[in-house]
């Protein structure tokens, strides 16, 4: 029986509120009589944005979800029903007593350098100050581009666009398409923002590999919470759900996490799922990674995950 109310737990900056409207009117949508509610709560990686996330006090933490943990307490104690996350954000080997109760059809998975001349990974200026949050963005960078300097920055999606312009203006940042999509920043190869015109170069994904997830926004729920999730699990999309377990259960095999530096690449043909996958020596980041491709029915996501892990 679907619940007469469901209320959804989401971040509080501007893409977050996005997304959560996104869900918000799929699910009433699916749901005519369903009230849906939300409430905005703070995580661990929004109150410290003083600290990039090298500076956290306990780094591994980083892979275990600072953007989810007050998110799952308080899916725990009850005060919501569901949290809506950025499924990149979230660690591959949940906490017991969650599940991802659906994801959303998947949007742009690639990656984009945004900077405010038009430039191309290759025409970038000799030593270029390239601005990313991501190891992941940072080691495929520094393996095509040696050269180019990484200048770690934090903050929501417009404060890291706005990096590239001002005094001490970086010559590009890296960031992903959905999160610009979903804004409305980016079009036709553009951001505008505060009135200036920005350029934005979509990265080829078989070339620079996105994050496992990327692109997908995630709904988690408490296992046992069958009532929520069956009225959330009417939001699923089916092909996302066998791209993202694939390139999730890959991470887990790894024992890697959000900011382990691995690139996979997921793609549905003729019935089949394919993966490419990109993984750096995190221990020596100067080494080159190492990349496997392979393919499965789409219904073998996790053993296609599993195939790639033991080609390694």
């Amino acid at each position: 029986m679907t619940p007469a109310k469901i209320i959804l737990g989401t971040r509080g900056s501007e893409l977050a509120l996005t997304q959560t409207t996104m869900v918000t009117a799929e699910l009433k949508a699916a749901h005519p009589q369903l009230s849906v509610e939300r409430q905005i709560i703070q995580t661990s990686g929004d109150k410290r944005q003083d600290l990039r996330f090298s500076e956290f006090s306990d780094v591994a933490q980083v892979d275990k979800g600072i953007f989810i943990k007050e998110l799952e307490i308080a899916l725990a104690d009850s005060q919501i029903d569901a949290a809506v996350h950025s499924l990149k954000d979230v660690p591959s080997d949940l906490a017991a007593g969650f599940t991802i109760a659906a994801v959303l059809p998947r949007a742009a998975i690639e990656d984009v350098l945004v900077s405010a001349h038009p430039y191309t990974l290759e025409t970038l200026p000799q030593g270029a100050r390239v601005g990313t949050s991501s190891v992941r963005r940072a080691a495929q960078l520094k393996f095509l581009r040696p050269d180019v300097q990484i200048i770690e920055i934090r903050g929501n999606v417009p404060t890291r666009v706005k990096k590239v312009i001002g005094e001490n203006a970086l010559d590009a940042v890296l960031l992903a398409a959905a999160g610009l999509q979903r804004l409305g920043l980016m079009k036709d190869e553009q951001i505008q923002i505060e009135g200036i015109h920005l350029c934005a170069l979509t990265l080829d994904p078989v070339t620079f590999l996105p994050a496992a997830g990327q692109g997908a926004i995630a709904i988690e729920c408490r296992s046992g919470d069958e009532a929520t999730i069956q009225a959330i699990r009417a939001l699923n999309d089916a092909d996302t759900e066998y791209r993202i377990t694939a390139e999730r259960e890959f991470l887990k095999i790894l024992g890697a996490g959000c900011q382990t530096p691995v690139g996979a690449h997921t793609w549905i043909k003729d019935g089949q799922l394919h993966m490419a996958v990109r993984v750096f020596n995190e221990a020596n980041l100067t080494l080159p990674p190492v990349e496997r491709k392979a393919q499965r029915p789409v219904n073998e996501a996790a053993q296609l995950a599993a195939d790639l892990a033991g080609m390694l």
